[in-house]
């Protein structure tokens, strides 16, 4: 590696990490805010879970693409699997800033299963941050072996965020007021 692309990956360490950890931090801070009165943005959860379900595709398709060696497609779309996601965080935001929390209505074993996709849902997609950012990093500063060995972990983690958003969703839509 040559020391221009060090310092570059250096350069980029400190706003990796503070991105990764500011994010999660605001959101859940803009979580305990409700915006007053401004009708509940209830037309956004299926909006976000649609943008979530596309992602995945994108996602995929960016697979297929970098499988077949299609660098420039592979680029594209994984800069637009990285604009859907900012835009359903900040609809996600919106919607959570103006509405009261759903609570799941599913009884029995359906319950424990709701909640293990939610909660892992949510706490790898506060890990995905920091990875899709190392990801895109090494990517840009030519780091390609390096870039290789973290997207087979980065992409199989963000499907499956994208994936169970989409079930989650699905699972508490019946239970929106």
């Amino acid at each position: 590696m040559t020391s221009t692309k060090v310092n570059y990956v250096k350069k980029y360490k400190v706003w990796i990490w503070a991105v990764s950890i500011l994010i999660p931090v605001v959101v859940a801070i803009l979580f305990m805010i409700r915006i007053p009165n401004v009708a509940p943005l209830n037309f956004l959860p299926p909006i976000y879970a649609a943008i979530n379900g596309l992602t995945a595709v994108v996602l995929f398709l960016a697979y297929l693409a970098i499988r077949r060696k299609n660098i420039t497609l592979h680029e594209l779309l994984m800069k637009t699997a990285i604009a859907l996601s900012v835009i359903f965080l900040v609809m996600y935001v919106a919607y959570h800033m103006t509405s009261d929390p759903t609570p799941y209505g599913g009884q029995g074993s359906i319950r424990y299963v709701y909640y293990f996709i939610l909660i892992s849902h949510i706490l790898l997609s506060i890990g995905i941050i920091p990875l899709v950012l190392i990801t895109y990093v090494r990517a840009i500063s030519d780091l390609f072996y390096d870039h290789k060995k973290i997207a087979r972990y980065t992409f199989p983690i963000w499907m499956y965020i994208a994936v169970t958003g989409v079930v989650v969703y699905l699972m508490i839509s019946p239970y929106y007021v």
